[in-house]
């Protein structure tokens, strides 16, 4: 059986192992050891390679394929190996409270408006969010999965941060999950006779 074939065959999961090539013919160490060169490979007897090799490295298959071409024969073992480590379990992801929180902390410290969209991963939520949303007056975003709305910290037209998080937090508890973007702010506005700035994107207003 040709080397890379074999190799194939000892692949099983291990993270780091120890690997032995006998080779038939002890005179064709020297070429294997070239051909071998970048897994630094240790003459451990006229006939014998040892190598060390991390995960299932394609490396050690490109390699070994040149033995091959070369019609350098021998055998393979595993000598020692060592488990892979276990995966690391996935974060969930975060929740429409989670990530509105996630955006309020990117804005400066005296941030009073802003415009927000909530991006939804499927068209089966939107009812549900909407009328969790009502409170913030959201608005369709064309034919989008997402609604849009407004919040100010302290006055003027739009939701509280509060309320904003209140909502969100119905959808989270009805499974609806997205993403929460902010898409314009300002800082420091102070309306007079008026409730706040006019948003206009693309040349419509919102």
């Amino acid at each position: 059986m040709k080397l890379g074939d074999q190799w194939d065959e000892l692949r099983d999961g291990w993270g780091e192992a120890r690997i032995r090539v006998t080779l038939e013919e002890p005179e064709r160490a020297d070429r294997a050891a070239q051909l071998l060169a970048p897994l630094q490979p240790f003459r451990a007897a006229p006939n014998m390679l040892t190598f060390r090799v991390v995960g299932q490295s394609e490396l050690v298959r490109r390699l070994l394929g040149r033995l091959d071409a070369e019609r350098i024969h021998g055998t393979l073992e595993v000598l020692s190996s060592d488990p892979a480590p276990a995966p690391e379990p996935e974060a969930p992801p975060p929740t429409l409270r989670e990530s509105w929180e996630a955006a309020l902390a990117t804005l400066p410290a005296d941030w009073s408006d802003l415009l927000a969209e909530v991006e939804f991963g499927s068209s089966d939520w939107l009812e549900r969010a909407a009328v969790n949303m009502v409170p913030l007056n959201p608005r369709r975003d064309g034919s989008r999965l997402a609604f849009r709305f407004r919040a100010a910290r302290t006055f003027g037209y739009g939701a509280s941060t509060e309320m904003v998080a209140r909502c969100l937090s119905r959808c989270d508890e009805d499974g609806i999950r997205g993403e929460v973007r902010i898409l314009r702010a300002l800082s420091g506005t102070r309306p007079v006779q008026t409730q706040g700035p006019v948003w206009q994107l693309e040349g419509r207003t919102v």
